[in-house]
């Protein structure tokens, strides 16, 4: 969709310089909109540079309907963000800034240098050749009594009378990066359908390891391992074990069914597979073979390849009695349970849910109280699971807010 220039050219203020707030800067100003973009902090986009770290994951490569069924309860809401910009336009989009991508063996989608900055300095090129004015160090504040923005900047704080405003604010993870969730109050206010802000992709605490797990074995990986939840097919992955529980990409992906039932039951439990690769029946049979004078440690190594952080759990979590029938001990090993009782805090987690109601905005994300005034980005209620899926919503609710602020523009001059 080639957005249609407005006559009178009105200025938009957009508040968040991520993801979100950059693409609707780039919808608007290619249709001669003039753009203000405030942030907070001194840079934009520093939690998208930091996402970088360790490889750029700029979306996924998978099918339509398996990539829209990460985004859980909200993928209605999301389904048609994507269906307009999904994965595919995106890297067509990443193509256009002269950055290349490429597919992972996990099916994640990479710039070819694995770096985010590259790709920022080119956009935010673009944006300033545009036109769009960056003003960083400015944090929204909320609204006067007349409507307009309040904003604190260094040489003071300043009112803005936007023709319409776009909140892009990020969730309520990662403060140190300009994700505080603050704006909440100012929205709260204002009568604007919000659901709590909640840890995603975040570690769990279990009520307590024991002393030798936290000293010896806090940071140690879990590596070639399924873990379930309820009656779910168990997932492949690895994790780590921490001081006060678990985290990790298998984590990660699991952390919104298990935060909801920690917030339903006061606690989840979770099922290890030790050894995903074997059936029970032959661990029991491994299990049943004769060990003579070797400890039961150096039978479980000799015979399973069970030691270290894997061993180490096994005693935790089983009875000492289990140990002595190899039955009950395979079983263990197959569905090793692990009670959590809450997620680790909000800010240490990597995204967050919850936010603006999908229920409070129109068709074109705009608040139905607030006429013109838009939202976008994590600030909305939605989440997903790390490799790609946050991001490419990010992009997606960002271009659709700014279709939909040009559309509102339009109709109003």
């Amino acid at each position: 969709m080639t957005p249609t220039v407005c006559p009178h050219i009105p200025n938009v203020a957009i508040i968040g310089g991520g993801p979100a707030g950059l693409m609707a800067a780039e919808v608007l100003s290619q249709a001669g909109i003039q753009v203000d973009l405030y942030d907070g902090m001194p840079s934009v986009g520093r939690k998208f540079l930091l996402a970088g770290v360790g490889g750029m994951n700029i979306t996924h490569s998978e099918d339509f309907t398996p990539f829209l069924f990460r985004y859980g309860e909200r993928a209605p809401n999301i389904a048609p963000l994507l269906r307009a910009f999904g994965a595919n336009e995106l890297c067509q989009w990443i193509h256009g800034l002269g950055i290349e991508t490429f597919v992972g063996s996990s099916g994640r989608v990479f710039p070819t240098d694995m770096k985010a900055a590259p790709l920022l300095r080119a956009w935010l090129k673009r944006l300033r050749d545009a036109g769009v004015m960056i003003h960083t160090r400015h944090r929204w504040l909320g609204w006067n009594p007349d409507g307009s923005l309040l904003v604190a900047a260094a040489d003071g704080e300043k009112t803005l009378r936007p023709t319409a405003t776009l909140l892009a604010l990020g969730g309520g993870s990662w403060s140190r990066l300009g994700s505080d969730g603050a704006w909440m109050l100012p929205l709260e206010q204002r009568g604007v359908g919000l659901a709590p802000l909640q840890p995603s992709n975040c570690g769990f605490e279990v009520p307590a390891w024991s002393d030798l797990m936290v000293s010896k074995f806090a940071g140690a990986p879990l590596k070639n391992i399924a873990i379930g939840l309820n009656d779910d097919v168990p997932r492949l992955g690895e994790c780590v074990i921490t001081a006060t529980g678990i985290e990790g990409s298998l984590i990660y992906a699991l952390s919104a069914p298990i935060r909801e039932a920690i917030n339903q039951h006061g606690s989840a439990t979770i099922h290890l597979d030790l050894l995903p690769g074997r059936p029970v029946d032959k661990i029991q049979q491994a299990l049943s073979k004769p060990r003579g004078s070797r400890s039961m440690a150096k039978h479980l190594h000799s015979q399973l390849g069970i030691d270290g952080v894997k061993a180490a759990l096994l005693r935790e979590q089983t009875p000492a009695d289990c140990f002595a029938d190899p039955a009950r001990l395979a079983q263990a090993i197959k569905a090793l349970p692990i009670t959590l009782v809450k997620p680790r805090p909000l800010d240490e987690a990597i995204s967050s849910a919850g936010g603006v109601t999908f229920e409070a905005l129109d068709e074109r994300l705009m608040l139905k109280q607030m006429p013109g005034v838009f939202c976008a980005g994590e600030m909305l209620d939605w989440e997903a699971p790390t490799g790609g899926y946050l991001l490419t919503a990010c992009f997606a609710s960002g271009r659709a807010a700014g279709l939909g602020m040009l559309e509102w523009l339009q109709r109003k001059v």
